[in-house]
């Protein structure tokens, strides 16, 4: 089979990780979430996270990388982390044994698969995204981007389908109860992108090469689930297959 498999297992600042299986390759990308919910949720699509072939991690922040060590002593497989994330997490992650660093826009083959990965400017001390590329077919997973930097349009136009961050509402940040800093913060150019910016970000890049879009990394108190969609149906129209990756439940079986 010369398909992409995915699902979310969980996205948001409660939690993120994917599941991703191409060929004889499996793989998680972040390490958000308990190992014992990685395992329930895995077994809700006949997954086991025992067969994870490697684990990577997009920054050091901990809904991406707390369990990247319990992961690492549950399944045994390699972890894939910056130097400087490594550096930044370590402490809080106990015994590893086998972490294999990369540096952002490295290529990196993983039995069947290879994964690109490219920086971002969040606030991390070396924050990635990836895209899996098996057999021609190429799934994005892009959060947590900062802003929509040089070069992010073209990455976006060049996948076949992509995790999005759509992670808040201009208007429901400006008028929630967050303060000031965190609301300047999460809205600045090393924070996180808005619906809007989202919704641009995919027609700007063109949609006729996505299979779907699944919007990821919603705020819960900045954004609601419909209102990610309507803006992103609004502002790019068109045929357009969107998802919701979830912040408390594992999402659809998905196919690249």
């Amino acid at each position: 089979m010369s398909d992409i498999v995915t699902f979310s297992i969980q996205s948001g600042s409660n939690g993120n990780c994917v599941y991703i299986e191409a060929g004889r390759t499996r793989l998680l990308i972040d390490a958000g979430v308990s190992g014992k919910t990685v395992r329930t949720r895995m077994a809700e699509h006949g997954r086991v996270p025992d067969d994870i072939d490697a684990l990577f991690i997009t920054h050091e922040h901990s809904d991406h990388v707390r369990c990247a060590g319990i992961y690492q002593r549950m399944f045994g497989a390699p972890l894939y982390i910056t130097e400087s994330a490594y550096r930044a997490a370590s402490r809080g992650l106990g015994s590893l044994t086998d972490v294999r660093h990369f540096v952002p826009g490295d290529s990196i083959s993983v039995g069947d698969v290879v994964v690109h990965s490219f920086r971002t400017p969040h606030d991390a001390a070396d924050g990635s995204v990836f895209v899996v590329e098996y057999e021609g077919k190429r799934l994005g997973v892009f959060t947590d981007l900062g802003h929509v930097f040089e070069g992010l349009t073209e990455l976006v136009a060049s996948v076949d389908a992509m995790y999005l961050e759509s992670n808040y509402d201009l208007d429901m940040l400006r008028d929630g109860p967050y303060p000031w800093a965190i609301k300047n913060r999460i809205a600045g150019k090393n924070g996180h992108i808005s619906n809007v910016e989202s919704a641009r970000l995919v027609r700007e890049a063109g949609g006729s090469r996505h299979r779907w879009v699944a919007l990821s990394h919603l705020s819960q108190e900045n954004n609601h689930p419909e209102l990610a969609l309507s803006t992103h149906r609004e502002i790019v129209g068109g045929d357009v297959v969107y998802e919701l990756s979830s912040r408390y439940e594992v999402s659809a079986l998905r196919v690249v």
